[in-house]
């Protein structure tokens, strides 16, 4: 079995050097990187992670925990932590905590027990317990997708990445009222999490914008699942006087709004317009195409393991909220024909309907 000291006679450098390439614990000109690359391809040697561990109390790996991997936005977003932990030569250790506050400190603590460098989480609506653990054993983490409030008196010191979400929902209410629609129906996520508080609001925003009234009769808590959704949406059409638009708050709820819809013979956007909130490889697919707001899944997943380095990095950084912009992606289930032109809005950047061509 091949030794560090093996790659290093092979490339011509120093044992100091190889681990400095595979620990990037300094920076080695490229030539001599690539060298010792190709040694180690040559001779097909393994680092001893665990050895290497021991010594420097690091095991190079994260712990990733996330609610329905399942779901193609986490999944996105699992893509986007991956690439970048192997970029910089980190594994992964992930866990679904089922949106269960209970479930979501066990898991938290196997992956802690496990000796995870640091943590990727999005946390559940309830997560309290979860901070406390990783306050009291002081766990260098990242708060992905979810955004939580520092408990009063802690020590709360958590770097965090999501995307927009309160003027993208405006912008998708807008413009549904611009397509003459009056009564505009939400189906809403998870009470408790900042997600589904901040398209609330923005769909109020746009609901004011274009002066419509908020009749709280019209939003409907799909619990970010699909067949509560699917409920919620049948709720929204056995109202006196339904909605004759709707707008969804992740993809999750979409798949069951349109369940719900299909149930009930509807077609979009001859009987009901809709646009969603998260877009999704087959949203094209469908007839009619979605209307989305686009969420950059995969740069929240590198963002989240950049922040992570910095932390591990530099301990004593300030802490970091960092929002990225989401996209509108005009199709037609709103209602507009193909070939819709947009101009861009200032300062959000979400596109919104221009003169049709």
């Amino acid at each position: 079995m091949a030794t560090m000291a093996d790659v290093a006679r092979r490339a011509g450098v120093s044992i100091a050097t190889v681990s400095h390439v595979l620990n990037r614990t300094r920076p080695v000109l490229p030539v001599t990187r690539q060298a010792v690359l190709d040694a180690i391809d040559e001779l097909g040697y393994t680092p001893n992670t665990l050895a290497r561990s021991l010594v420097t109390s690091r095991t190079r790996s994260i712990g990733l925990a996330v609610s329905a991997i399942s779901n193609p936005y986490f999944t996105e977003i699992l893509q986007g932590v991956e690439a970048g932990a192997l970029e910089h030569g980190y594994g992964l250790l992930i866990a679904d905590p089922h949106d269960d506050p209970g479930h979501e400190r066990k898991v938290v603590r196997l992956l802690h027990e496990r000796r995870v460098d640091g943590m990727i989480i999005a946390p559940s609506a309830a997560p309290d317990a979860l901070l406390r653990y990783l306050e009291q054993h002081d766990v260098p983490t990242v708060l992905l997708d979810r955004l939580v409030d520092a408990p009063a008196g802690s020590g709360f010191h958590y770097d965090q990445v999501c995307s927009e979400n309160t003027a993208p929902m405006a912008s998708l209410v807008t413009h549904l009222a611009e397509r003459g629609h009056r009564r505009i129906g939400l189906v809403a996520g998870l009470p408790g999490l900042s997600t589904t508080a901040e398209r609330i609001t923005g769909y109020r925003h746009g609901l004011a914008r274009a002066g419509l009234p908020y009749d709280e009769r019209l939003v409907a808590h799909g619990g970010s699942r699909t067949e509560a959704a699917e409920e919620a949406t049948h709720r929204l059409l056995s109202l006196g006087a339904p909605p004759g638009a709707l707008v969804t708050g992740d993809n999750a709820m979409t798949v069951g709004a349109l369940r719900a819809l299909r149930d009930r013979g509807l077609s979009v956007p001859g009987d009901l317009a809709l646009c969603c909130f998260d877009d999704f490889s087959w949203a094209d697919l469908f007839t009619p195409r979605l209307t989305v707001i686009a969420q950059p899944s995969k740069e929240i997943g590198a963002t989240a393991v950049r922040l992570l380095l910095e932390r591990l990095a530099s301990p004593h950084l300030e802490c970091r909220t960092v929002r990225l912009p989401s996209a509108f992606v005009h199709r037609t289930s709103c209602g507009c024909p193909e070939g819709v032109a947009h101009t861009e809005s200032p300062g959000t950047g979400i596109p919104r309907k221009g003169p049709e061509s």
